[in-house]
């Protein structure tokens, strides 16, 4: 693929509207198992689109990844960190796509049915098991932290290059080149 000095429009709108997603979501999730107010059912009601709506747009952002081209890092940024940098994308790619099917396997499990709004609901991924929803319930939480903690470095290191380093690896995302 030819260089660019820029990820693909689509991709970086789709970074952008899933890492405000991902935030709500790991959000409404806390919220969600530390209530038993009346808010609980309303939590749910938006956590289960919330979660397919990432599941899709994470399979979208994928397929993009890997039919367009994308900016090199900078030839200033150590090899351990490029890896380093490979490596946690991947992971984040990784924990956005098993997230909701940790979800959906655990409700799936509980017999619980993931409705999506007027009248929407999706099939079980999996057959009832009470083991196994004991498996994937704090699956689902320790994926959930996980994707959380990540999302903190990841912040930490786009902060880094657009207000510290100033390579252009920021910019990439954002489309807009500082002079």
């Amino acid at each position: 693929m030819k260089k660019v000095a820029y990820f693909h429009p689509a991709l970086r709108v789709l970074h952008w509207l899933m890492a405000a997603a991902i935030l709500i979501m790991l959000f409404i999730g806390v919220a969600m198992v530390s209530t038993v107010s009346s808010l609980h059912s309303l939590l749910v009601s938006i956590h289960k689109p919330l979660g397919v709506m990432i599941l899709l747009l994470v399979i979208v952002r994928l397929w993009l990844r890997f039919t367009t081209a994308t900016p090199s890092l900078p030839a200033s940024i150590p090899a351990w960190q490029r890896t380093m940098a490979h490596l946690s994308h991947w992971a984040l790619y990784l924990m956005m796509l098993a997230q909701p099917l940790t979800g959906w396997a655990m409700l799936s499990a509980a017999g619980y049915p993931v409705t999506l709004g007027n009248g929407i609901v999706l099939p079980p991924i999996m057959h009832v098991n009470n083991d196994w929803y004991a498996l994937l319930r704090p699956l689902h939480t320790w994926v959930a932290l996980a994707l959380f903690a990540t999302v903190l470095l990841h912040l930490a290191a786009a902060l880094l290059h657009a207000f510290v380093l100033r390579d252009g690896v920021f910019s990439s995302m954002t489309g807009i080149r500082k002079p």
